[in-house]
C-alpha cells in the first residue's frame, strides 16, 4: 500500500460563525489532512506535535483512522497549539480573535524512518523552514510533494517560502494568494509565474466558486457543489488538500489528467467537511455517502454540446 507523509499542525480550534460557536474543539491542518486521506487505500503518518493537554480521544480517533502517530511529538507539561475565529456573515472572511502557538513554537520535525521513502509528501501550512526540514529528511524523492502555504508566510518568511517552493511538484493557494506571490492579476499569469519558480502543478483554490488546475498550457476547472448548508469553513483548504494528496498516493498516477480527478476527490471531501462544526463531519464520513456525492459532481460537470 502507498505512503502518505502528512506534515501539519494538530491543535485545538475555538469556531464562531453566524450560526452557532463551539468551545475547544479538535482541529489543525494535519488533522483535517488525516482524516479525508483516510477516504482512500493508503498509509499515512502524521508529523506534528502536541502538548500533554492533548485528549486521548483525538489520538483514538486518529489511529482509528489507520494514521500512524509514531512522529506525533507529545511534550511533556507542554499546550497544544491553539487557534480562536470569528467567521464574518459571508464566511469568506474572518477575524483571528487569539492564536497560541505553544508548542509549536519549538517545533523540531523528525520523519520516521518508515516514512523517509513515503510515495507523496502533503506539506501543510506551517513555517517554510519547517516544511524545508522535511523535504530534507527524505532519502528518496517522493513521486510528489505538494505544498500549501498562506499569505502570512508570504508577508513574515518570504525567502524561506520561495525556496521551499523550488523543490515542490504542486502547490495549492487561494486566489488571493496566487496574486500576492506573482503581482499578477489574472490567474492564468499567475499560474504561469509560479511555474516558472519551480512547481509543475498549479492548483489555484477559489473557495465556494471552485478550483483551477494548471501545467503549462494545460487548464482544468473544477466547480464546488452547491450546497444547501453551509456551517463552518474551517479545514475545508486542508481537507481539500487531504483528499487531493490521498487519492494521488492511493493511485499512484501523477500524470495531469490523474490530477484533474484529484481535485474533484479533493472537492468532494471539502464539501462534507463544511456542513458541521470542526472536524465533526470527517470524523463520521461513510463511502456510501462520498460515492453518492461524487455521482453529483458527475452530473453538475457532464453535458452534450452540438456546434452548428
Amino acid at each position: 500500500m502507498s505512503k502518505l507523509l502528512i506534515v501539519g499542525t494538530v491543535a485545538f480550534d475555538a469556531i464562531e460563525t453566524p450560526f452557532g460557536k463551539t468551545d475547544v474543539i479538535l482541529g489543525g491542518a494535519a488533522t483535517y489532512i488525516a482524516l479525508a486521506a483516510s477516504q482512500f487505500k493508503v498509509n499515512s503518518a502524521i508529523v506534528s506535535v502536541v502538548g500533554e493537554d492533548f485528549p486521548q480521544e483525538h489520538l483514538d480517533l486518529l489511529k482509528s483512522k489507520n494514521v500512524d502517530l509514531s512522529a506525533l511529538e507529545i511534550v511533556k507539561g507542554g499546550k497544544t497549539f491553539y487557534w480562536k475565529g470569528k467567521y464574518h456573515n459571508d464566511l469568506n472572511s474572518r477575524d483571528t480573535l487569539a492564536t497560541e502557538l505553544n508548542v509549536l513554537a519549538d517545533f523540531k520535525p523528525v520523519v520516521p524512518e518508515s516514512y523517509k521513502e513515503a510515495d507523496v509528501v502533503m506539506l501543510g501550512n506551517l513555517h517554510p523552514s519547517v516544511q524545508m526540514s522535511v523535504i530534507e529528511q527524505m532519502t528518496k524523492k517522493p513521486k510528489l510533494i505538494v505544498l500549501d502555504t498562506m499569505n502570512f508566510w508570504m508577508d513574515n518568511a518570504l525567502d524561506e517560502l520561495l525556496n521551499v517552493i523550488k523543490h515542490i511538484d504542486v502547490i495549492t493557494i487561494n486566489d488571493e494568494e496566487a496574486r500576492q506571490l506573482t503581482g499578477e492579476y489574472s490567474l492564468v499569469k499567475a499560474a504561469a509565474k509560479i511555474q516558472t519558480m519551480g512547481p509543475k502543478f498549479v492548483v489555484i483554490k477559489k473557495g465556494e466558486h471552485g478550483a483551477l488546475l494548471f501545467k503549462d498550457d494545460n487548464v482544468f476547472f473544477a466547480p464546488a457543489l452547491p450546497l444547501e448548508e453551509v456551517f463552518d469553513p474551517t479545514g475545508a483548504g486542508d481537507t481539500f488538500a487531504g483528499g487531493f494528496s490521498g487519492y494521488l498516493a492511493a493511485s499512484g498516477n501523477v500524470s495531469f489528467d490523474n490530477l484533474k480527478s484529484a481535485i474533484i476527490h479533493g472537492s468532494n471531501l471539502a464539501s462534507f467537511c463544511v456542513e458541521r462544526f470542526g472536524t465533526e463531519r470527517m470524523e463520521k464520513l461513510e463511502k456510501t455517502e462520498v460515492d453518492k456525492r461524487l455521482r453529483q459532481f458527475a452530473e453538475l460537470t457532464q453535458f452534450n454540446i452540438e456546434l452548428q
